[in-house]
């Protein structure tokens, strides 16, 4: 039976209403809710081919995206992106709280964690270097749901967090200045409830002008956060200098009140040190950002690689530097947790001014930050049009800018019209939730991409890697729910030691019984499969220590956007396929070449 004979016989009831699409009229889009199962068995499940990604689905945005990114480009994205205000706020809490001095090795840990994963994204982004990062990885491997739900949640994360972020531009500035900010640069409405009532016009300011930016021109976009990014670092190498001149080597092992606080430079011990990088690792988050621009890269085969593990490495560095500087500053129980750096140096005589120095930095961080979120986004949406599962115009790039200038200006609006009102106080373990989501679903796509030959389908061919993720992702929680919650004890280490004895037998039977169906043809990831194996479970391990309410978040937006794919998207992709990829375009081809792309 051919390809048409089987549509008709899946949806037989297809009426004239199709031809014209579900959503042409009341009458046919309830007769597609009424197809909504048969479509959801059609559709959930497919999974694109990395030819088509680079091809028909990539034609499907008309213009190209200029391949004018070098590797000092991602560097410099992936280190404005990481090196943001978030820094200055996990570092104290992590270190007061959980590591003390040990925030250094909570540091190098959480920057190995992230390194790990991003060789996951590196394969992906080098093998298929399109703009769609996390989602095109995801929907060749898993299928279209699947890409749908972490695509569509990991959006929304960042959303919300860069209109928080832009508000906390206001109060950094002012710190800055000497000026109360908060309470003088924004406009209090009578009327409104509280959170909703201060009017914040320069946090609005900043992110309309970081959308122009965007929108203009992606290597013009490179320049200006190379310069911020440079008299960013600039600073953090100021106040880790200070740190090191003004400190006490002392404060690495002694508290302030040894009554009440153990000593040590592992006040708390390995548990404390691995809680903390647990907290300290949202500092990280922003260098996946990097792999979205895989569809601008110039020779993606050397600048991806260099360019995302590079960034992670650097940051890494700076922030070890920080924490120890820090660390030496103060004693870990005299550290301020909301304002670590800066509280060091408040109460110091003659030294007030480097408060300012650091509210300087950390407003230029945000900048940064934001303009490489925000890029990313753009780029996650871009491709999210192409699919289908979205409207088509958020797919448009524009010919002159060779930007995708609609989804770039929707998600600029979006942001600053929550950042006009809302007073965010969102958490950062809120924040982070979808995003470590994301990346243990990356590391698990890549091991299955690697064992399960792109020819052969079926639960026959792919059950030994299945079974082995699902092993191994259920030893992983295993561990993780025994560090959270058994006592302390014999017991415990052994409980432990035993899950990760097990978690390393089932990675080397995998290893010694299942085959790799292919290797990747110009970069993979190293030590095949232990290095994603480790990656899903240190991102198993960060996930368990978030708290109650970043689940139930993470659950409301995942059966949000479920209802979203069910009520529209499903319906959609359907049309999309029936019409073979928007007519006129089905079959056009992206000649990498024309467009500058090397290997």
């Amino acid at each position: 039976m051919d390809k048409g004979a089987l549509v008709h016989t899946t949806d037989s009831s297809a009426s004239v209403g199709d031809a014209a699409g579900s959503f042409s009229s009341l009458r046919a889009y309830g007769l597609a809710l009424a197809r909504t199962p048969q479509r959801l068995a059609r559709r959930a499940c497919v999974a694109t081919s990395p030819g088509e990604e680079m091809s028909r689905v990539r034609a499907l945005s008309g213009a190209h995206m200029a391949r004018k990114l070098r590797w000092p480009d991602l560097v410099g994205l992936g280190l404005g992106g990481m090196v943001g205000a978030g820094v200055f706020v996990t570092t104290g809490r992590a270190t007061r709280l959980y590591a003390g001095p040990g925030v250094v090795v909570s540091y190098a840990i959480a920057g190995l964690c992230a390194l790990l994963s991003a060789f996951c994204y590196t394969e992906f982004a080098v093998d298929m270097p399109v703009a769609g990062g996390a989602f095109s990885y995801l929907r060749v491997t898993f299928g279209e749901l699947a890409a749908f739900l972490t695509g569509a949640n990991l959006i929304m994360e960042y959303v919300f967090s860069n209109a928080a972020v832009a508000r906390s531009f206001t109060a950094y500035l002012g710190t800055a200045v000497g000026v109360d900010a908060p309470s003088k640069w924004r406009i209090v409405v009578p009327g409104l409830p509280k959170g909703f009532n201060e009017v914040d016009l320069v946090a609005v300011g900043v992110i309309l002008l970081i959308s122009v930016c965007i929108c203009y021109s992606t290597k013009e976009s490179s320049v200006v956060n190379m310069v911020l990014t440079a008299v960013h670092v600039a600073f953090i190498l100021f106040i880790i200098v200070m740190g090191f001149w003004r400190g006490d080597a002392g404060n690495l092992t002694r508290p302030a009140d040894p009554a009440r606080n153990p000593g040590g430079f592992f006040p708390h011990g390995a548990a404390g040190v691995f809680n903390g990088a647990a907290k300290v690792y949202l500092s990280y988050i922003g260098y996946d950002a990097v792999s979205t621009m895989a569809e601008e890269v110039e020779r993606p085969s050397r600048d991806i690689p260099v360019g995302v593990s590079g960034s992670v490495v650097l940051v890494t560095l700076l922030y070890c530097l920080m924490a120890a500087s820090m660390s030496m500053l103060l004693p870990y129980d005299a550290i301020d947790m909301e304002a670590p750096f800066s509280g060091a140096f408040k109460g110091s005589s003659g030294w007030g001014w480097v408060s300012n120095v650091i509210g300087a930095g950390a407003s230029l961080g945000i900048l940064t930050s934001l303009m490489v979120a925000m890029l990313g986004q753009a780029r996650y949406l871009c491709v999210i049009g192409r699919s289908g599962v979205m409207p088509a115009w958020l797919a448009r790039v524009h010919p002159h800018t060779a930007t995708p200038v609609n989804a770039s200006i929707f998600l600029g609006v979006f942001t600053a019209a929550l950042a006009l009102f809302t007073e965010l106080d969102v958490l950062l373990n809120l924040v982070s939730i979808g995003t470590l989501f994301v990346f243990y679903m990356v590391a698990n796509a890549v091991v299955y991409r690697r064992y399960v030959a792109a020819d052969r389908t079926g639960a026959a061919a792919a059950w030994p890697t299945l079974a082995f993720l699902l092993a191994f992702s259920l030893v992983a929680l295993c561990f993780t729910l025994l560090w959270q919650f058994a006592p302390a004890g014999g017991a415990k280490t052994g409980l432990l030691g035993a899950c990760g004895a097990g978690a390393m037998a089932t990675v080397g039977a995998f290893q010694a019984l299942v085959p790799q169906a292919r290797r990747p043809e110009l970069w993979g990831v190293p030590a095949m499969p232990w290095v994603p194996a480790a990656s899903v479970f240190l991102n198993v391990f960060l996930l368990g220590s978030l708290d109650r309410p970043s689940y139930v978040r993470f659950g409301f937006f995942t059966a949000a956007a479920v209802l979203v794919y069910v009520l529209y998207s499903v319906h959609a992709s359907y049309d999309a396929e029936e019409s073979g990829g928007a007519g006129a375009l089905e079959g056009a081809k992206v000649q990498d070449e024309a467009a500058g792309c090397k290997v």
